[in-house]
């Protein structure tokens, strides 16, 4: 939505949920194991780093890791989690709440944000951290605290993450993005 500045709302619900709906008409997904596939060509199926480059976030903020990547966490928070895995769920609209968490306010933002100073400060910047386990849990260690620490200190911030899932999906989030930006590893 933000790659393509796209107006936000029922114009780009329409045309993610034709895709969603669609996709043996667009092609844009692998095969996925029978006992999850609907049908050929579902989101599920979509590789990881194709939907990076169809968000294009490092095209439009070359200098800002931090939003590119938010922009791949948004996308990705609503295309698979809402939509996809949404239509596994019965029951009413809890589970496609929880991931409006990643995309809703800046509350993961400030984490991130946070988590690059870190990384600036300690590990030497933005793809300088060695990829080791202690590397990483010294990260994820950090960034954790850190919200844990916000979510106590601002009671605003647990009232917009009113659940534990939404909180924990946000913090592991947060340390993901973090962990990968330091490291430039995706599977840090």
């Amino acid at each position: 939505i933000g790659a393509y500045k796209m107006c936000a709302g029922e114009a780009a619900v329409a045309d993610l949920a034709f895709a969603a709906k669609h996709a043996g008409v667009i092609q844009m997904a692998d095969i996925l194991p029978a006992r999850r596939a609907r049908g050929p060509n579902e989101p599920g199926g979509i590789k990881f780093g194709h939907f990076c480059d169809m968000i294009q976030g490092d095209r439009k903020f070359p200098n800002d890791p931090v939003k590119a990547n938010l922009e791949v966490v948004g996308a990705g928070a609503m295309l698979f989690d809402q939509i996809w895995l949404g239509s596994y769920m019965s029951g009413g609209v809890g589970f496609t709440q929880y991931a409006t968490a990643a995309y809703t306010d800046n509350i993961l933002d400030d984490y991130c944000y946070y988590g690059l100073d870190y990384i600036k400060k300690k590990h030497g910047g933005v793809a300088k951290a060695k990829c080791t386990q202690e590397v990483i849990s010294d990260i994820a260690t950090e960034v954790n605290l850190y919200g844990m620490e916000q979510y106590e200190e601002f009671p605003t911030a647990l009232e917009s993450h009113f659940g534990g899932s939404q909180r924990a999906s946000v913090l592991a989030a947060a340390a993901g993005l973090t962990v990968s930006t330091a490291t430039a590893n995706s599977n840090a």
